[in-house]
């Protein structure tokens, strides 16, 4: 771990027009990555959430696993720090419940809808149509929902480390490890059910 982070820390910030090209050849690659693992993909992701194709979940736990780790090495670098948001509990159960009833309704996230736009979906267009219209409505309702969900099991910014005192390195290790028990009980059950 030491190593990673001495080499994350030789690596030297990336600014200015060099960051928006960086940006948007980074873009690129992903929605690439997102056509070729087969997420931006309607019935890949309608077929998730019928738990008969485990792509999306083995998918967003890599992710979450390698960007976490990311992360925190660069952040124990010194070449990032983390920008933690309030966790208002009330205002996540909502946004998720909504989130979640979009993504199965529309069969796409906003990140998969706009990789699918991209290679020629008409359905992603009219759902990112639709979550802009969302967002803008969320903005002009934003006065009301602070006033009246944000405060509702409001902890503040808190990570996991901070309220338990159990080093961020052990959270992110014990996630890679619930990760690859999971990818395994995935794999058993896809193999009992084919045969």
């Amino acid at each position: 771990m030491n190593a990673l982070i001495s080499f994350a820390a030789a690596v030297p910030p990336i600014a200015g027009p060099s960051a928006v090209v960086a940006a948007v050849l980074l873009g690129t690659v992903f929605g690439f990555l997102l056509h070729r693992g087969g997420v931006a993909c309607h019935a890949v992701i309608v077929n998730q959430f019928r738990f008969r194709d485990f792509t999306v979940l083995k998918i967003m736990l890599t992710a979450i696993v390698v960007g976490g780790i990311g992360v925190l090495v660069l952040n124990s670098a010194g070449l990032a720090n983390y920008h933690i948001k309030a966790a208002n509990l009330l205002g996540i159960v909502l946004g998720g419940g909504v989130f979640g009833i979009g993504m199965v309704v529309l069969g796409y996230c906003p990140g998969t809808a706009i990789a699918a736009a991209a290679g020629g979906s008409v359905h992603a267009v009219v759902g990112l149509v639709g979550a802009l219209v969302g967002g803008v409505l969320y903005a002009f309702s934003f006065p009301w929902i602070s006033a009246k969900i944000l405060p509702v099991g409001a902890l503040g910014k808190v990570r996991l480390p901070d309220v338990t005192g159990v080093p961020a390195w052990i959270w992110f290790a014990g996630l890679a490890v619930g990760a690859v028990l999971l990818f395994r009980l995935i794999e058993r059950h896809e193999r009992s059910s084919s045969s």
